[in-house]
């Protein structure tokens, strides 16, 4: 064989893979959004940096839970999960310069707290609305003194 019939051949391979791994992505988002609505939201991993350290990702409401999947990440599992009764509203703030290219288009970034320490997610104003609605949505018996 010729080298460039190996330069084609090699081609065509990282090409299938592409389209492979784009088609994964599509048939993994209608999976996610079977088992209820699926919703834009990032996730900041790193709190080390000022504005670094955000993840795009994809949100979805699962009974007493918030799901976090990566967006890019052939995973079925969430990468991240937050308790209802652990997660409570802080405050929230238009992402800084530095994050808004890391984002989502017009998406706030929302402080959150729980056991485990500080939350920063962002959503757009319409998710946001649905979180809150979710979060005031504790069943009967909740303490709602308890922060």
């Amino acid at each position: 064989m010729h080298w460039w019939e190996w330069l084609v051949d090699t081609a065509g391979v990282v090409l299938l893979l592409a389209l492979g791994y784009g088609a994964g992505l599509i048939v993994r988002r209608r999976l996610l959004a079977r088992n209820g609505g699926t919703f834009e939201l990032s996730h900041r991993l790193r709190m080390g940096r000022p504005g670094r350290g955000w993840v795009l990702g994809l949100g979805r409401y699962s009974g007493e839970r918030l799901e976090w999947f990566r967006i890019f990440s052939l995973s079925p599992r969430p990468r991240a999960s937050w308790a209802r009764s652990e997660l409570s509203y802080v405050d929230q703030r238009t992402a800084a310069d530095t994050e808004s290219n890391a984002l989502f288009p017009d998406h706030l970034v929302i402080e959150c707290s729980s056991p485990r320490g500080p939350v920063e997610l962002a959503m757009s104003a319409s998710s946001l609305t649905g979180f809150q609605a979710w979060l005031e949505a504790r069943p009967p018996g909740t303490d709602w003194n308890k922060k």
